[in-house]
């Protein structure tokens, strides 16, 4: 089936509105922004909607069935030699082909991982651009397939660092774009000038050619609202929602440990391998929490090329402080895998040094009736409704401390009445407000009072 036929095989009735959302692929890495896109194409889908889910730049990895299209647009390739090699901004279509092929974008989006933010200023400040940066013949490639082809009423760009495609899909498909917010202070944080301030600057700029954001939490739509200097309105907040077959049913017993078999007590950890995730603070709390604890940690989550040192050094710091035997890393885990360490688990925790913008994880292992231990800022409040009349799902503790990521630790393994009304609470604040249904509902609303 030719590109065009696939999509078109998808036109629902004609009161249906067709809706685009473009990912920014992570490649073979599982990442938040691709398992939040795809979970939301899957849940519109579900109820009826005309959605697709197109990949940019290069292949998606999502640890549930993945509905991207086969097509990806803005080939990474491409992207980078119109960049560097301004002979590659000229050249024909059947050259631009060669290197948009499916193998050598799955070839590259496994060596990627050694790119630094500070080394992409450049071509991050270009693709804010558009059409009239070194990138305009990708830009405007995109837009003509949206327009031949998909046709869509809406467009839901994966990130904010995609609005460079706004103003020309805009102008040839007259569809109405929506973005998503999902952590871009992280990356553009670490950009030096001066680039920094260009890029700061064009997405201000071009946040006007949006017609909606979206913000999976209040913390984060607030703290965007200034970061992108936009009015009041102008963000809207649809939780994330977590398809919850194979989670279970109803919240579990909660006692002393052993979840795992081991004997031991669990603490469970699921995030990409960075710093600011802080598992390295979670090895420091560990030699802590063991002194009075019979204690494990067991952790996973995507690694990339640059990230490996890092767990190299999680590792070593665990053997340093003695703990070495208590700390393991799964790596990058499936569903199945994902779903039996928050069942082993006997409490959950996510120390991020960095306020976070999602939390996917977190969610999860709520809707695995995990008792949860976070740090006190980002979304982690909202998450488990802290200020809540009906009980938090969990404890917070000051960030960036593993003192006191170890007290809070303790605390919830010390007091099993409290970890099972947290288990409860997050079994519960999941279904709720995290479901399918509702962050579907939530997208529909937006996508109808602008259509």
């Amino acid at each position: 089936m030719s590109r065009a036929s696939f999509v078109q095989a998808r036109v629902l009735p004609k009161n249906q509105m067709r809706i685009v959302q473009i990912t920014a692929g992570a490649g073979g890495r599982i990442c938040g922004s691709c398992l939040h896109d795809n979970a939301l194409v899957r849940s519109l889908r579900r109820r009826g909607r005309d959605a697709i889910l197109v990949p940019a730049y290069v292949p998606t990895t999502t640890d549930e069935v993945n509905v991207a299209e086969p097509t990806i647009l803005c080939g990474g390739v491409n992207v980078w030699l119109q960049e560097h090699l301004p002979l590659f901004r000229h050249t024909p279509g059947w050259v631009d082909a060669i290197f948009d092929s499916r193998s050598l974008l799955d070839w590259l989006s496994n060596r990627t991982g050694g790119t630094r933010p500070a080394d992409l200023g450049g071509l991050t400040a270009s693709s804010l651009r558009g059409e009239v940066g070194h990138q305009r013949k990708e830009v405007d490639k995109l837009a003509r397939w949206l327009a031949e082809h998909a046709r869509p009423e809406i467009v839901h760009l994966s990130n904010a660092l995609l609005i460079g495609f706004a103003r020309r899909i805009r102008e040839l498909t007259g569809a109405r774009i929506v973005c998503s917010l999902s952590g871009e202070d992280i990356f553009i944080e670490q950009i030096p000038e001066p680039h920094y301030s260009l890029i700061r600057g064009l997405l201000r700029e071009r946040s006007a050619d949006v017609d909606r954001f979206v913000a999976l939490n209040d913390f984060f739509a607030g703290f965007m609202r200034g970061y992108l200097d936009l009015p009041a309105g102008a963000i809207e907040v649809v939780p994330h929602g977590v398809d919850l077959e194979g989670y279970p049913s109803a919240p579990r017993e909660v006692g002393h440990g052993n979840r795992s078999g081991t004997g031991r007590q669990r603490v469970g950890y699921l995030a990409r391998a960075c710093p600011e995730k802080g598992l390295d603070l979670l090895v420091r709390a560990l030699p802590i929490l063991a002194a009075t604890h019979d204690v494990e940690v067991v952790a996973a989550g995507a690694t990339v090329a640059a990230e490996q040192d890092y767990v190299r050094h999680c590792l070593g710091l665990a053997a340093d402080l003695g703990v070495g035997e208590r700390f393991s890393w799964r790596g990058q885990v499936d569903r199945a895998g994902k779903i039996e360490l928050f069942g082993a688990s006997d409490l959950f925790a996510m120390p991020t040094r960095h306020p976070e913008a999602k939390g996917l994880p977190v969610i999860e292992a709520m809707a695995a009736g995990v008792p949860i231990v976070a740090p006190r800022h980002g979304a982690f409040p909202e998450l488990i409704a802290h200020e809540s009349a009906a009980g938090p799902a969990g404890l917070l503790h000051e960030p960036g401390d593993p003192a006191e990521l170890a007290k809070a630790l303790a605390a919830v393994l010390d007091d099993p009445p409290a970890a099972a009304r947290f288990s409860s609470r997050g079994h519960s604040l999941v279904r709720e407000r995290n479901t399918f249904e509702c962050m579907a509902a939530g997208h529909e609303a937006i996508y109808e009072r602008l259509g």
